[in-house]
């Protein structure tokens, strides 16, 4: 059948069973059917695992109880010689971060999923691809390499399979987070990285199409996470466990499947599943509005989705960096800041912040409604404090009074910036008061997801004003050209990996070199030792 640049799955069709056709070629060794991404496309994901490994490693040094309670579960279940393995595993078992010892993969994936997202400092997917005319806006995060990880340690694979497969975990996730927007119902957008995460573990440990197809089918039959965890005044440890949680389901749904247990069949046209029961023909159209009803007739799901086999045109590279640790939302806002700080340095001249009367902030939803809601404007928790406009941007202003330095390294964000001590912190309270955020309406709302519209004015003590202009593609942003994103990925790197490890070089380096790793290699991946604080306040 050759290998197509792009596999198009039609709404008509099953697409459960097409995605998991897809998995498993672009995974085989048969080089008609193989994924082959250009190098650039290699090199991104690359740089994304190896962000998300050392967020991941710092996360679990501080000790913050949702990472380190996964983690101390996985170690409950070592495997056993009774323990399942697929026919043709080496393995029966994987590694959590910092251990050499083979746990249940579900528990290992779910410990460092767990471990990567809990600063929300890893990287981000907007779903907008014009070119392609798929603008849902489903946003998501690289969460979920650990299941490649795992499934390669299982099988045998070595570091260029594993990243292959996270290139195909994110095309899948990421396309589909084109298509269909969860959030508009509702609904986490982990369920796009479950799907395919089901998809990828079932490739790798030699899983059938229609093996791959049931788990998929049993993710969004029996697993589906309302976004009730990111609601109320003070947002709780379900957050930033959420990706784990629904990976962990993912891969036992995998598991299950392979041993014969059937879940649903082709569940992209479900008329009971979320795609079909919120946009399938003449479904929900009173709370939808007519605009977003599908209007295909018949047995179909609300979307085409198109799969990239070969070139440079694969999701990875439309998602976004973060430089620190900060809700991605407020990027534009962050950058805005550092450029009206760099234009204007005598706004820094008083340390209290006297020479600034007022900041004015405006953007688009959702980050209006994500990070401008009331409740956040008095955080109390890390989790409520890295997702509120006001605490960032104050924080912010905060490290450049103190240190009279401005820029991504010299400001960037750590988890102590959102400790008990920083959280509370009198100045930072002081500037909140100072700032106002308003939404844009449809002016800024039209300009997302392409970019992160955002525009700060600043009211010096004279009333003089000062604007940044509208931001669209801030420092991390895929579009941004000015910010050297190397650069100040390799500070954030050696920042965070140092709470984790005095020797942290050659553990930047392991992962930083993945697709260079030997099967062995691969297989001791984990294997290393990681210091643990007490100094952070939780």
């Amino acid at each position: 059948m050759g290998n197509p640049a792009c596999i198009k799955l039609a709404s008509d069709t099953n697409q459960a069973l097409g995605i998991a056709r897809f998995a498993i070629d672009f995974l085989s060794s048969d080089p008609s059917t193989r994924g082959a991404p250009d190098e650039s496309v290699l090199a991104r994901t690359n740089l994304f695992q190896t962000d998300a490994v050392i967020c991941g490693l710092s996360a679990l040094a501080l000790r913050p109880v949702a990472p380190n309670v996964l983690r101390d579960e996985a170690s409950a279940y070592p495997v056993t010689p009774e323990a399942w393995a697929p026919e043709g595993s080496v393995q029966s078992g994987a590694t959590a971060f910092g251990s050499s010892t083979l746990v249940h993969p579900e528990k290992a994936i779910a410990a460092n999923c767990s471990a990567v997202r809990e600063w929300d400092s890893n990287g981000t997917n907007f779903g907008y691809d014009p070119a392609r005319g798929n603008t849902a806006g489903e946003f998501g995060h690289n969460d979920f390499y650990p299941v490649c990880i795992a499934g390669a340690q299982m099988s045998g694979r070595d570091g260029a399979d594993a990243l292959l497969a996270m290139v195909c975990l994110d095309e899948i996730r990421g396309r589909l987070g084109e298509v269909f927007s969860l959030k508009s119902y509702k609904i986490d957008h982990v369920v796009h990285g479950a799907i395919g995460s089901a998809a990828v573990f079932g490739a790798l440990l030699g899983a059938t199409e229609e093996q791959i197809e049931s788990a998929i089918g049993m993710c969004v039959a029996h697993y589906i996470p309302f976004r009730a965890i990111r609601a109320g005044k003070q947002l709780s440890d379900s957050k930033g466990a959420s990706a784990a949680i629904s990976t962990e389901a993912a891969v036992l749904s995998v598991k299950r499947s392979m041993q014969g247990f059937r879940g649903p069949r082709d569940i992209f046209r479900n008329p009971e599943a979320i795609f079909r029961l919120f946009e399938g023909p003449g479904q929900m159209l009173e709370k939808v509005g007519a605009e977003k009803a599908n209007t295909k007739a018949g047995d179909a799901s609300p979307f085409d989705l198109a799969l990239s086999r070969t070139g440079a045109d694969f999701a990875v590279m439309g998602m976004h960096f973060k430089l620190g640790l900060y809700e991605h939302q407020s990027a534009g806002a962050l950058q805005a800041m550092l450029d009206l700080l760099n234009a204007n340095p005598a706004l820094l001249d008083q340390g209290g912040g006297e020479a600034i009367k007022k900041i004015s902030i405006v953007a688009y939803e959702p980050a209006y409604g994500i990070i401008g809601d009331p409740a956040k404007r008095d955080p109390r928790t890390r989790q409520s404090a890295d997702h509120s406009m006001c605490y960032i941007v104050a924080t912010l202003l905060r490290k450049a009074l103190e240190t009279k330095r401005v820029g991504w390294k010299e400001l960037m964000f750590s988890p102590y910036d959102y400790d008990e001590r920083s959280i509370f912190h009198t100045l930072t309270r002081s500037l909140m008061d100072k700032i106002e955020f308003a939404h844009g309406g449809p002016e800024y709302d039209s300009k997302y997801p392409d970019g992160i519209p955002t525009s700060v004015v600043i009211t010096d003590a004279q009333g003089d004003t000062h604007d940044s202009g509208l931001v669209m593609y801030p420092g991390g942003h895929a579009r941004n050209a000015v910010v050297d994103l190397e650069d100040v990925l390799k500070h954030k790197f050696s920042l965070l990996a140092s709470l984790a490890s005095d020797d942290h070089g050659p553990i930047i380096e392991r992962f930083a070199n993945l697709g260079g790793a030997s099967a062995e290699q691969l297989r001791t991946l984990h294997d290393f030792e990681l210091s643990f604080r007490d100094d952070f306040k939780d």
